[in-house]
């Protein structure tokens, strides 16, 4: 046990109830969770994402992989050594602490603090508020009408769905971190430029856990779904950044990506964004008012009821259980996380969406 106590690794531990702390005082004091997140986060998060961004491809995605391959035999080997030499068990269980520890400070200094900062909405000025269904279907009546002028701008397929075919991930990528950027004019925590989204080569299996997007802490990535339909890109692209700028909320991510997407002089953007919003604004007042959701969905044109049924028949074919477990999965980190306040009359998302149309009377 002496000896245990000599190594030098051992500091590591304290990690652990440091970061923890952390995370307690950036929960009690949202001004220093706040703080955290226009400064330091902000550093760290440039000099991470600086090393990555060179690399073309997902660095999240090959530590995945040999993660899946390292644990297993660093577990194997580990119990065989212990079995044979029958010595050795509290140096195995410092080496597994050490790396937790070290697991959790990334964690807690790569998003962790940042999911206790103010809210967008406090950060944008916008009032939530409670709305009504006729307010609702207004704003779903506008963002429809501006899909419709959009959509006959852009390329399409040869079964009349929307294409990107025209431009390479790249040039989509490179686009999508200057239109997250260029929300610095008003939000000056966007000004950074913190690279661009990459590209997930097993993008296919990514589907079955019925995933668009994931921002990895521990690389300082922003990692996208490839293999969906093209109209997704764009602002899945915008809300993976908006994780990568430290804005951990969901449904916030989404509503920034939406302001970044509607900024764009691309139609391929602008329309990623605005059928994100009507998504959401329609589902929300479809449940509150069938006949009324029903009502703004027939005004969409042709192509975008194509663009959501390819949509719906994409993710369709991944249902099952390796998608349930994905999403439970998913649901018990946001919670763990406090991301349990989703609905305030219809949504933050939506309600923001609500609070952007009252105060500009425009989508």
């Amino acid at each position: 046990m002496k000896k245990i106590l000599h190594l030098k690794r051992i500091w590591l531990l304290l990690l652990l109830p440091v970061c923890f702390l952390l995370l307690v005082f950036a929960k009690r004091y949202p001004d220093f969770a706040q703080w955290i997140a226009q400064g330091p986060y902000l550093v760290y998060a440039k000099i991470l994402s600086t090393l990555t961004r060179w690399i073309p491809f997902s660095l999240m995605e090959i530590l995945i992989l040999l993660l899946c391959v390292f644990v297993p035999v660093f577990l194997i080997v580990s119990v065989v050594q212990l079995i044979r030499k029958k010595r050795g068990f509290w140096k195995f269980f410092l080496n597994l602490f050490c790396v937790i520890s070290i697991v959790f400070a990334m964690f807690t200094f790569g998003c962790g603090t940042n999911y206790y900062r103010y809210t967008f909405a406090q950060r944008s000025g916008l009032t939530l508020q409670k709305s009504t269904d006729e307010e609702l279907a207004a704003l779903c009546r506008a963002l429809a009408l501006k899909i419709n002028e959009v959509r006959p701008q852009l390329s399409e397929d040869e079964f009349g769905v929307m294409s990107t075919e025209r431009f390479d991930y790249s040039e989509i990528a490179s686009r999508a971190g200057a239109e997250v950027s260029a929300l610095g004019a008003d939000y000056p925590e966007f000004e950074s430029d913190l690279g661009a989204p990459k590209p997930v080569l097993l993008s296919r299996m990514m589907s079955y856990t019925n995933t668009s997007g994931v921002f990895s802490a521990f690389t300082m990535e922003a990692n996208v779904n490839t293999d969906m339909p093209d109209y997704l890109l764009p602002s899945t692209m915008c809300h993976e950044l908006s994780h990568l700028h430290g804005y951990m909320r969901e449904d916030e991510a989404n509503f920034i990506a939406y302001l970044a997407c509607r900024q764009s002089e691309s139609p391929e953007f602008r329309y990623s964004g605005l059928m994100l919003a009507f998504l959401y604004s329609n589902n929300a007042l479809f449940a509150s008012d069938r006949e009324l959701g029903n009502e703004c969905y027939a005004l969409l044109c042709e192509g975008a009821r194509r663009d959501f049924a390819a949509n719906s028949a994409y993710w369709k074919q991944f249902e099952g259980k390796v998608a349930e477990v994905s999403q439970k999965i998913n649901d018990a980190y946001l919670k763990a996380n406090d991301q349990t306040d989703g609905t305030k009359s219809y949504g933050r998302m939506v309600d923001l969406l609500l609070a952007l149309y009252r105060r500009d009377g425009a989508v």
